[in-house]
């Protein structure tokens, strides 16, 4: 246990010779950043918890060698982004944690290689759309929160890609209930998938709908202004 150490760096060389280390817990400390091969020497990892610390900068290499791991913290950092393939490594991966970071946008191909990967959470960000894609290579995920962020639609094939979906969370969120969100709607009316709160999910937008609960909604109350 690492946490609350007042740590400012992790080096290449920080965790040399701790081969049968299985769990590494650094919360609450002042790392800014995870460099290149920060822990490459650690093959026996299986939980890397870096929760509430400054993080801003993580590199493509960051998580290089960590091929054994099922869980990765990063909740209450500095994150704006996540470059591309940045998890690709971790390939037993089942559960990511990004609550509460700074993420605007997130990647086509961020989650890559991660067909394992069963629990994400994305909570409280500033996420203003997602890729179409985004979700294509996590085959197994059942749990995705994104409540809390800036979206205003989600495509419903997005979610499509995702066939062991049990429970979605969408709650705060601006949504725009308007022609855009017709997949979405589809897709909603067609999962067995638990929709978090579905009773609550509501519309910000526009403003013939502001406030209603989007599961009362018909299709024909989705509809855009023909442009002039």
């Amino acid at each position: 246990m690492l946490g609350q150490n007042h740590l400012v760096e992790i080096k290449p060389d920080t965790f040399h010779g701790l081969l049968n280390l299985s769990d590494l817990d650094m919360p609450l400390n002042r790392i800014t950043a995870v460099p290149a091969n920060a822990f490459q020497t650690l093959s026996a990892l299986k939980t890397l918890n870096l929760a509430f610390n400054t993080i801003s900068k993580i590199s493509t290499r960051s998580f290089i060698g960590l091929s054994q791991l099922h869980l990765l913290n990063l909740e209450q950092n500095k994150l704006k982004s996540l470059p591309v393939r940045v998890f690709k490594p971790l390939i037993k991966l089942e559960v990511i944690v990004l609550d509460s970071n700074l993420l605007k946008t997130v990647n086509a191909a961020v989650f890559e290689g991660l067909s394992n990967l069963q629990q994400l959470y994305m909570r409280n960000n500033h996420i203003e759309r997602l890729p179409q894609d985004v979700f294509k290579n996590t085959p197994r995920l059942m749990q995705l929160a994104l409540s809390g962020n800036k979206l205003k639609y989600i495509d419903g094939n997005i979610l499509s890609h995702l066939p062991a979906i049990k429970d979605v969370f969408l709650h705060n969120n601006p949504w725009a209930c308007d022609c855009n969100m017709k997949s979405f709607i589809h897709w909603l009316s067609q999962t067995k998938a638990n929709v978090f709160p579905f009773e609550d999910l509501r519309c910000n937008f526009p403003a013939e709908n502001k406030d209603k609960a989007i599961h009362t909604l018909m299709e024909k109350d989705f509809k855009c202004k023909a442009r002039s």
